[in-house]
């Protein structure tokens, strides 16, 4: 009985240790461009006008839903060079301010995480300084993540809704 003990206590150190992988840190800027431009093509679409305007806010309603076919690019520049993009949907799914439900999934073309992705699924305060969004999954040589992503505002239009956001992620896969 003592060594079944000893064996147990063995097996629990063993899946604590194994458990402190390491972390991984990636961070990309996503342009959400509503309001197309010379420069900038749109990249979300509004698909469903929601039923009432949210209280200080002279585009969004609640029920609004975007589809999304966003870039994601190393600096905050849409000219810097382009890491893959994020594609999903947004909705604003509050009747009294930007909150937004976010499903989307990052797949990156570049670099040593080329044809890789994550995926988030989340409520995003869009006015906070710092969001927290968890990451839900991934795949090929993100396959299994976990971990959550860090979301600022770079910049951000109010009358027309484009922003840019500094997402900075911490997997372990």
């Amino acid at each position: 009985m003592h060594l079944l003990l000893h064996l147990a206590l063995a097996t629990v150190l063993a899946l604590t240790t194994s458990v402190g992988a390491a972390t991984t840190h990636l961070r990309f800027y996503m342009h959400d461009t509503v309001t197309a431009s010379a420069s900038s093509p749109s990249t979300a679409a509004l698909i469903v006008k929601g039923v009432a305007k949210l209280p200080n806010d002279p585009v969004n309603r609640f029920g609004d839903v975007y589809a999304i076919d966003d870039p994601l690019t190393e600096g905050p520049e849409l000219s810097s060079a382009l890491v893959g993009r994020a594609r999903g949907f947004y909705m604003f799914a509050s009747l009294t301010d930007g909150t937004l439900l976010l499903s989307a999934t990052m797949e990156f073309t570049a670099g040593k995480l080329n044809g890789s992705s994550v995926s988030v699924l989340a409520r995003d305060a869009i006015l906070d300084e710092v969001r927290e969004l968890p990451v839900v999954g991934g795949t090929s040589g993100l396959r299994g993540a976990t971990g959550y992503g860090l979301l600022r505002t770079q910049s951000y239009n109010p009358s027309n809704n484009n922003a840019v956001l500094k997402i900075d992620m911490y997997l372990k896969v």
